[in-house]
């Protein structure tokens, strides 16, 4: 059977929590029967916008990571509630309303931190994938209204086989969210995830107090060669999407050669000048 799944591109994403407010817009004093009772116009976040500075002053960015259910076909949440949250056919996880009514430890269940308390309601809730739309033939956009309402593209909807959307997975680098860790099976990925959860070295390239372009700057660890680059007209080079761990910069302008030792520990690292 097809199954319902969100992309969400970390490059694309600029924090403009448009699929915020139209998540509010949809849910906040909107009952949907059989589905999720209203939303509280404060203190819930069924989509939030996790951020992540990296890197140092002047050569650092930010990046921010949308953060709905991951819909997990793996759920840890259903384990802890059998009973009261169910998976779909096409892949939506979905928390009874009724079932669910004063159980606030479900909310606890969920390592993203996607499950809400909704204290008038008694009942824990989270993103539903706008599920009563998509069921809803007559929605002519067919799409959950995050996804609708992003400006830049970053989210993209997809109704697919499984093994078709594996094989897009693969082509596009789409990936899940601590995944590796949680072994979730999230029918939410994401692109350019590295961007969130891995750094990078950089630095610029001067020669004689001025920026030098086309340097060859190659990054080695114990295991060999990484990668090459050429700086750029500002005497920049960055390697991004690095795990933890020790690594060695070499640099060669024209001719003019220098190796630098740096140590990557859970942050980025900016070596600011390299002067030759």
């Amino acid at each position: 059977m097809k199954q319902k799944y969100i992309s969400i591109d970390v490059a694309l994403c600029h924090d403009c929590n448009n699929c915020f407010m139209a998540c509010k817009d949809e849910h906040v004093g909107n009952d949907w029967p059989g589905y999720t009772a209203a939303q509280p116009r404060h203190g819930h976040r069924w989509i939030n916008i996790e951020r992540r500075e990296r890197g140092q002053y002047a050569r650092n960015d930010v990046a921010y990571l949308t953060m709905p259910c991951q819909h997990c076909q793996n759920a840890h949440c259903q384990q802890a509630a059998p009973d009261a949250i169910t998976i779909r056919p096409d892949g939506i996880v979905m928390i009874d309303p009724v079932k669910a009514k004063g159980r606030k430890e479900i909310v606890d269940s969920c390592p993203f931190g996607a499950i809400y308390w909704n204290e008038e309601a008694g009942v824990p809730q989270k993103c539903t994938m706008c599920a009563h739309l998509l069921d809803d033939k007559e929605w002519k956009p067919g799409l959950p209204r995050c996804v609708h309402s992003c400006p830049t593209g970053a989210m993209a909807f997809y109704e697919m086989e499984p093994t078709e959307f594996e094989k897009l997975c693969k082509q596009q680098g789409f990936e899940g969210y601590r995944s590796g860790e949680l072994k979730n099976a999230p029918q939410v990925v994401y692109k350019n995830l590295f961007k969130y959860t891995k750094n990078f070295i950089t630095a610029g390239v001067l020669i004689d107090g001025d920026c030098f372009e086309n340097a060859t700057v190659t990054l080695k660890n114990k295991g060999g060669v990484l990668g090459t680059q050429k700086t750029n007209f500002f005497g920049e080079f960055k390697f991004d999407g690095l795990e933890n761990g020790e690594y060695i910069v070499d640099v060669d302008a024209a001719g003019k050669k220098t190796s630098s030792a740096v140590v990557i520990n859970d942050g980025s690292q900016n070596l600011g000048f390299i002067k030759l």
